[in-house]
């Protein structure tokens, strides 16, 4: 007995089958979720680097160079590109799908070690990487802002813990904080008291350098005890470097307030930004990185109200159902209600 068997002796039931089968299969045809960009993770590394007041060209030529020359001997690289501006270099590694996204993280490790001997000796950190495409929209975007707390404080607050704490939640690759710079003591030489005093400004330079140094002290001995001293060279504030003495002139002390004002301010007085914001990418292969996953760990890790007198807004983007975005705005209700 043949299998067709008992579908010739039944047509009547063989036809309302087939006509079953067609009707199911046009229905579900419609109920398939199409995807216009389908959701495909490249294995891809993005490695930055920073000097400060450095120009494109030199950023290039310095930094860019010497890293792309060691990225081009790693294995399975089918695209790379690189971005240099003012202070900042961005090298983006894109590799083949075969290829293991933790395996390519060790050879740019390896790639970057050996091209440390290449770049400036003044880079104030070395090169380092992040598993994550730049190209990806980031999961959640944190905006932060206070009516007591300097802005340059919060971006400190919000790059020294927060950006520390979320990058340790699973699916986060990358947290980027933006919207203003660090805290710093800028001095503004006045070009008249230093040609009086004929001092160059390379000279203030290296002494900056050298009064803000924590270098080790020694120790105090004798027959029995070994005692260190421990002193901290950290200048942290303005004050503490206007009676700072730079050089000597005709037997007088010469202060740094002498050749210029010295105040508290940023980093970057260029760089201007309404809030702190906090912007978290997926990692490469995290399946199910959603902007409320994220937003509930971070209220659970208690990150939402460590500062107290901040607001902290939320701006999810569409990937969030809309259900999920009202829980979030209840949760954020809850945050405001206790920091107020």
């Amino acid at each position: 007995m043949s299998i067709s068997a008992p579908f010739i002796e039944r047509p009547v039931a063989t036809t309302l089958l087939t006509v079953a089968l067609t009707l199911a299969g046009g229905i579900a045809y419609f109920q398939l979720p199409v995807a216009a960009l389908p959701q495909v993770d490249f294995p891809t590394i993005n490695v930055q680097a920073s000097l400060p007041g450095g120009s494109p060209e030199v950023m290039a030529a310095s930094i860019a160079t010497p890293l792309e020359k060691q990225f081009t001997r790693i294995a399975g690289v089918t695209e790379m590109t690189s971005r240099s501006s003012v202070g900042a270099v961005q090298v983006t590694l894109q590799f083949d799908l075969s290829r293991d996204i933790n395996a390519a993280a060790r050879d740019v490790q390896a790639a970057i070690n050996a091209a440390a001997g290449y770049l400036p000796a003044n880079l104030p950190t070395n090169p380092h990487y992040k598993k994550q495409n730049p190209a990806d929209q980031p999961i959640l975007i944190l905006a932060m802002t206070s009516k007591v707390v300097p802005r340059s404080q919060l971006y400190d607050v919000a790059s020294s813990v927060f950006a520390q704490k979320l990058a340790q939640i699973e699916g986060v690759g990358q947290v980027q904080v933006s919207g203003s710079s660090l805290p710093a003591v800028r001095v503004e030489v006045n070009p008249q008291p230093v040609s009086q005093y004929n001092v160059g400004l390379d000279q203030i330079g290296s002494f900056l350098a050298n009064a803000n140094a924590n270098k080790p002290k020694g120790s105090l001995d004798n027959a029995r005890i070994t005692t260190p001293l421990l002193v901290t060279d950290q200048l942290l504030e303005a004050k503490d470097y206007r009676n700072l003495i730079v050089v000597y002139r005709k037997g007088a002390p010469v202060r740094l307030s002498d050749l210029g004002r010295v105040i508290d301010s940023v980093e970057d007085v260029r760089n201007l930004g309404m809030v702190a914001g906090v912007e978290l990418a997926p990692r490469p292969g995290a399946v199910g990185a959603r902007a409320y996953d994220v937003f509930v760990a971070c209220y659970n890790a208690g990150l939402l109200t460590r500062v107290t007198g901040d607001i902290i807004a939320i701006s999810p983007p569409l990937i969030a159902q809309k259900q999920h975005i009202d829980e979030m705005i209840g949760i954020i209700g809850d945050v405001l209600n206790t920091v107020n």
